[in-house]
């Protein structure tokens, strides 16, 4: 069965540095375009960057500049920099097929 567990989320100030983890199971996520998505209250959850299974990436507009996404056979992480309160989200990943199984999150709080 796939799984998507994240890890690595917190409470920052603004400007600060978050390194988010994400470890899939259940299917051979090599050959999956990986992303990383977030969910604010009150808000639809939106894809914040993508890479493919060639390393191309690409980023919500949001979020350029301040975030890198790297990825290994089965994981994915989210460097984040330059934290502003408007990233304070639970954030997912998943392949950017959306597969129905979501993981639990984890959650970023950033403070001003």
């Amino acid at each position: 069965q796939v799984q998507f567990v994240e890890s690595g989320g917190g409470f920052v100030q603004a400007g600060g540095s978050l390194r988010l983890s994400c470890v899939a199971s259940g299917d051979n996520f090599a050959d999956y375009t990986m992303g990383w998505y977030r969910q604010a209250p009150g808000n639809q959850r939106e894809l914040v960057a993508r890479m493919s299974r060639k390393g191309d990436t690409n980023y919500a507009d949001s979020v350029k500049d301040r975030f890198v996404i790297s990825r290994g056979a089965n994981s994915v992480y989210l460097h984040m920099n330059g934290l502003k309160p408007e990233d304070t989200a639970l954030y997912y990943c998943n392949t950017v097929l959306a597969l129905p199984n979501w993981g639990q999150g984890t959650q970023v709080t950033v403070v001003s």
